[in-house]
């Protein structure tokens, strides 16, 4: 009887480790696939998000109606040709330093209003991820934002050439989540101006670009 009695106890400790031991690892793996579904949620979310506070940024910075000869001075010689093309880095840092700002401040005040994540998003299956009532998630975003200019240059008839200036914004986000934190980039090509120039443009320019390495990030 001694025996059997030590026998059953043995026993029941085996089963009761092994459910302790399946249990554990049915949670880690729930708790692994909420947690993927809800930062793919939440990625996606602050993609948007980001898109919109850039567009919303650069609108607001360029409400003077910047124009092409705010940023480039096209230079000619005597008989009318382009000798040079220079940029205005006072007007292309201050456009940068001014989107910069707007878009951390709008991210941050985006992120304060948390994400809405479907209850189906908690069931770790991405088919059910849009279905069910929403929660709202709290979150903190931090954003360092990065803004350059770009030109390119491209022919727009008989010795005409179109030039094109783009503003490049550049958000490197980290959103810190209950229990996890997911780092991501955006970028995004904004054209800001652009003009046609007469004349035949220095190859120089034309490989290259005008507005160098120069950036302003906050």
């Amino acid at each position: 009887m001694k025996y059997r009695s030590r026998k059953n106890r043995i026993v029941r400790r085996i089963v009761f480790s092994v459910a302790a031991l399946l249990l554990v690892g049915l949670i880690i793996l729930v708790y692994t696939s909420v947690t993927s579904v809800m930062i793919a949620v939440t990625e996606e979310t602050m993609r948007a998000r980001t898109a919109t506070a850039v567009n919303e940024a650069v609108f607001e910075t360029l409400t003077d109606s910047v124009r092409y000869e705010d940023l480039v001075t096209v230079e000619r010689d005597s008989a009318g040709e382009i000798r040079a093309l220079t940029s205005n880095a006072y007007e292309i840092n201050r456009i940068a330093r001014d989107t910069a700002y707007l878009s951390q401040k709008k991210l941050q005040a985006m992120g304060e209003d948390g994400i809405g994540i479907p209850l189906g998003a908690f069931t770790g299956i991405e088919a059910l991820a849009g279905f069910g009532p929403t929660v709202t998630i709290e979150l903190i975003p931090v954003a360092v934002v990065t803004c350059r200019f770009s030109s390119d240059f491209s022919s727009a008839g008989i010795n005409q050439t179109r030039h094109c200036v783009y503003i490049d914004v550049t958000a490197e986000i980290s959103v810190v989540l209950p229990g996890r934190k997911t780092n991501f980039s955006t970028s995004s090509e904004i054209l800001i101006a652009e003009s046609v120039l007469l004349g035949d443009v220095p190859e120089i320019y034309i490989q290259g670009d005008i507005f160098g390495d120069g950036y302003v990030s906050r």
